[in-house]
């Protein structure tokens, strides 16, 4: 028997995810579009509000884009559909601009090159509230509307974005500041957008990885240290020469960000996160609350105490923190995945943003990313952090883990005692050192994810590698 697309499709953290020509087909596809047209039309501010579709380099993206687009259309809605692969903060951008009821777009972000995805965006341009994916999934047992040639508009969703990162941040300054730039979209929608943004100015950029490769070269489009190996070796030689050197990297729909210091060491998203934060309060004067999700730094949590802003902390997954930065007055909020928005933007990540500013805080301080890193540290105290990703047989192991963790907790890891177990998302054990040991199922990839933090890398290790251990015995 043929599983129907209700059975199949289920919305994770950010959106339906699977796997091409397996449950990502072009049927499943326009089901999820019809669920999601029928859910939008029962919305009182539907109107004619249009709707924006957009899509990445992933096979076929482009294909099953304007599937989704037609489908749309053929439920009445006046669609605008991405002329080129596009980011999703362009995408998210669009749906402010123009006043849309939202959008989709067809996207796996980081996953494996055999994934694609159908995220949707709400007309505040963020992710799609549980509420509304939850709507679309009791919908989907609704029929397919057939396309009858109904006009679909085409545009290209970076003009009005770029204008909206040249209002956010000081491209001029960051031009004469004698940076030297290397950038990696590992293959992604990013592609050629920080060459656009600062072409004509005397900036030297370099961007690798720009051509259109739905493989992604072997490497997942993920920015984290092991998939970015050749742009930390560049790095390194070119700081040789240009010691204000750069790198930076943005994952398949350029929404999560990473960044390579001048002396090639990875900066992760814990530090940039708590770069932007300070480079928002203290030098462009803003205020409001801070996020950080359940697998982000605790110095993200001094840091917010020492400056007076209200703290919340909230499950992993960017559609808890763009929830709160609609309904709250927000400065900035993260994720360990590298996902980080900030207020006078839009609700959501957005890659591109976070690596221009960072670029101008280079610019601002005359320091490289590694420097002001070590400045942070010195006042709040160390913290180091690594993730490892168990690859599992199916998604049942990982179940079967958490589920020995939480019927027999661990009083100590790594000879390191347990002082506190939370569960928001996951299994977390605080440490005795101030550190902490994470477990947490992937909702869409037969993966188990362990994180720790520690102000001690070896301790860091060690900490995962006694989570390896309970992982592969249970």
């Amino acid at each position: 028997m043929v599983p129907t697309a209700s059975s199949v499709i289920r919305f994770g953290t950010d959106g339906w995810r699977a796997v091409i020509a397996d449950q990502f087909t072009f049927d499943n596809v326009r089901a999820v579009a019809q669920a999601l047209a029928t859910t939008w039309k029962q919305e009182a501010e539907a109107g004619d509000r249009p709707v924006v579709v957009g899509f990445d380099t992933r096979f076929l993206s482009d294909r099953f884009a304007l599937a989704a687009a037609e489908v749309m259309a053929a439920n009445g809605f006046r669609v605008m559909m991405a002329d080129r692969p596009c980011s999703s903060p362009a995408v998210s951008w669009a749906v402010k601009e123009h006043g849309a009821i939202g959008a989709v777009m067809l996207t796996a972000s980081h996953n494996p090159p055999e994934y694609n995805g159908f995220k949707i965006k709400a007309h505040y341009g963020g992710s799609a509230s549980p509420e509304l994916t939850a709507r679309v999934e009791r919908a989907l047992g609704g029929a397919i509307a057939t396309y009858a040639g109904e006009p679909i508009a085409r545009f290209d969703p970076r003009t009005g974005y770029f204008a909206q990162l040249r209002r956010l941040v000081d491209v001029e300054a960051i031009a004469r500041a004698g940076l030297h730039v290397i950038a990696d979209p590992m293959h992604g929608a990013g592609s050629g957008y920080l060459t656009e943004l600062f072409a004509g100015t005397p900036l030297d950029l370099t961007e690798l990885h720009r051509e259109r490769n739905p493989g992604f070269n072997g490497t997942n489009p993920e920015p984290i240290a092991p998939n970015l190996r050749e742009l930390v070796d560049r790095v390194r030689g070119e700081a040789m020469r240009h010691p204000l050197t750069v790198g930076l990297a943005f994952d398949g729909d350029a929404d999560r960000i990473g960044a390579v210091d001048a002396t090639g060491e990875f900066v992760n998203s814990h530090q940039i996160l708590c770069l932007l934060l300070q480079h928002l309060v203290e030098r462009k004067g803003w205020t409001g609350g801070v996020i950080r999700t359940f697998s982000t730094s605790r110095m993200v949590e001094k840091m917010a105490k020492a400056y007076g802003l209200r703290l919340f902390e909230t499950p992993i997954g960017f559609k808890y923190i763009c929830d709160l930065m609609v309904h709250e007055d927000i400065l900035i909020g993260g994720e360990e995945s590298g996902g980080i928005g900030v207020k006078n933007h839009l609700p959501e990540r957005d890659g591109i943003l976070c690596g221009l500013l960072l670029l101008e805080i280079v610019a601002a301080t005359g320091a490289t990313l590694g420097e002001l890193v070590q400045r942070l540290e010195a006042i709040h105290g160390p913290h180091r952090y690594d993730r490892i990703d168990l690859h599992l047989t199916d998604h049942a192991v990982k179940d079967r883990v958490l589920q020995s963790l939480r019927a027999h907790p661990p009083t100590a890891f790594a000879g390191l005692s347990v002082t506190d177990v939370e569960t928001t998302d996951g299994i977390k054990f605080g440490i005795e050192n101030g550190g902490w040991l994470l477990f947490r199922a992937s909702g869409t990839e037969p993966l188990l994810r362990i994180y720790s933090e520690s102000p001690d890398m070896s301790q860091v290790e060690a900490l995962l590698a006694a989570g390896r251990a309970y992982a592969e015995g249970a």
